[in-house]
């Protein structure tokens, strides 16, 4: 297709023939895309397949044909891929889609958006039908919808006690961490009553007791503080109706009157989640939220709680630091506190008066007993004093004097040179010889010794040794 805009479209506008407007090709092809595009819009189409070729890319191309006419159509692989009836030459299906002009052929064709059997064209007129009456009643306006709670506690489910719906409904809460009463009220999901069964399971699950509960007031009377508990059976918060995937056909309970009246009718947000992404019932419509699976009604629920749970987590590790530093800060006031407590405190005062008085006492008595010492030093100095002047020290220490003197004397006497070993040399006349050279030979002489005197003649003198 071109896409040059519109001077392109301008440009091929010209003035022909009697002054009239022409148009190119092009900007003739792109009016009728535009009125056709816009015009027809959306819906569903009967016929035969015929011509159907599977492209390696994966879109489908064939002809849609019946007794009069033929149209082309495409499927593109996406939509393709989403498909449960399997596209057969010869075969009659009903498609789903709109419609759209390729340019470059001038060719216009149908882009297939669904298809379903031949078959189930009853009961897709029966889908239009009775969604077009329930849509005219407001069963289906926007304005009627509820939001869900941010964290349900209580959930009720209706849908097959042995489908894999439900399997996955609970695996998916359970991954995520979710807390809560979950109740499942077992329904047939197809077939026939199954209708019937899942209308009056969504009016049991909105009506029937989840536990219980019980509130604690105190009220005051009379200057008295009474407490009283109310006690109560909750009831669900929200109810999931679902089933796992199928064609129209499976799916038809979910279609019916009673089951939409139903929906509707619930005093509590009702969540549909009917087969797959592809799939839509009038119960999705009628509820309050579509979800596309059951798995994803319970991701829905359960996503506000895992963020929760988490945003908790992250709160109580900030409450248990910031309590921790508040009771650290506390206990450090507090023994501050305690601290100037005890030093004003009357037995602090004691405490401290005993010590001082203590401290007082020692030092008085350290001084006093330096003071009796210097004293005691100072009378011992002046008594000295005093007795250096006394006669009687003078006698003393001059008879020590002498004591001296005579012992130095008697130690220089003859007697005491007589007792070291030496003998006193003495001429005729008793007089003492202290040289050789005062005697003569053949003189008499005496010599002392210690013991007694002998009488001596000198022979004759010996010569010196020493010179």
């Amino acid at each position: 297709m071109s896409g040059r805009g519109g001077e392109d479209d301008a440009a091929a506008e010209s003035v022909g023939l009697e002054g009239r407007m022409v148009r190119s090709v092009t900007a003739f092809t792109r009016e009728v895309k535009r009125l056709l595009e816009t015009g027809l819009g959306r819906g569903w189409v009967r016929g035969e397949v015929s011509n159907l070729r599977v492209q390696a890319s994966g879109h489908v191309y064939f002809t849609l044909k019946d007794e009069g006419a033929q149209l082309a159509g495409v499927m593109f692989r996406g939509d393709a891929a989403r498909q449960t009836v399997q596209l057969r030459d010869g075969g009659q299906v009903l498609v789903f889609g709109e419609v759209s002009v390729y340019e470059a052929r001038g060719q216009y064709q149908l882009i297939v958006r669904a298809v379903v059997d031949d078959g189930v064209g009853r009961w897709q007129q029966e889908f239009e039908a009775l969604k077009a009456r329930l849509a005219a009643e407001g069963l289906f306006a926007a304005e009627r919808k509820r939001v869900l709670p941010l964290l349900p506690q209580r959930i009720a489910i209706v849908t097959s006690p042995t489908g894999a719906a439900l399997q996955d409904f609970v695996r998916i809460l359970v991954r995520r961490g979710w807390r809560g009463h979950l109740v499942v009220y077992p329904a047939k999901v197809q077939g026939e009553g199954a209708a019937e069964e899942i209308a009056r399971m969504i009016e049991r699950a909105a009506s029937s007791k989840m536990g219980s509960g019980r509130v604690t007031f105190f009220l005051e009377e009379r200057g008295q503080v009474k407490k009283s508990i109310i006690r109560f059976n909750p009831m669900a918060e929200v109810v999931v109706v679902g089933r796992g995937g199928g064609s129209l056909e499976d799916l038809w309970a979910f279609n019916e009157e009673v089951v939409v009246r139903a929906v509707v009718g619930c005093p509590v947000p009702v969540i549909s989640a009917v087969g797959h992404e592809i799939d839509f019932s009038l119960c999705d419509f009628a509820a309050d939220v579509r979800a596309e699976t059951p798995s994803g009604a319970a991701e829905l629920l359960s996503s506000r709680y895992a963020e929760t749970v988490e945003r908790v987590g992250r709160a109580r590790a900030s409450l248990g630091e910031l309590v921790g530093d508040a009771v650290a800060a506390a206990r450090e006031r507090v023994g501050g506190l305690r601290g100037r407590l005890r030093l004003l405190s009357p037995s602090h005062a004691v405490e401290q008066g005993s010590l001082r008085r203590d401290d007082l006492a020692n030092r008085f008595e350290a001084a006093l007993d330096r003071t009796l010492k210097e004293r005691r030093a100072r009378v011992r100095e002046a008594a000295a004093r005093v007795a250096a002047r006394l006669p009687q020290h003078r006698v003393q220490v001059e008879s020590q004097r002498l004591l001296g003197l005579g012992k130095r004397l008697q130690a220089a006497s003859p007697a005491s040179v007589l007792q070291r070993g030496f003998a006193i040399v003495r001429d005729e006349a008793g007089r003492p010889v202290g040289r050789a050279g005062e005697l003569r030979a053949g003189q008499a002489a005496r010599m002392e010794f210690r013991d007694g005197e002998v009488a001596v003649t000198v022979a004759a003198k010996a010569p010196r040794t020493d010179q």
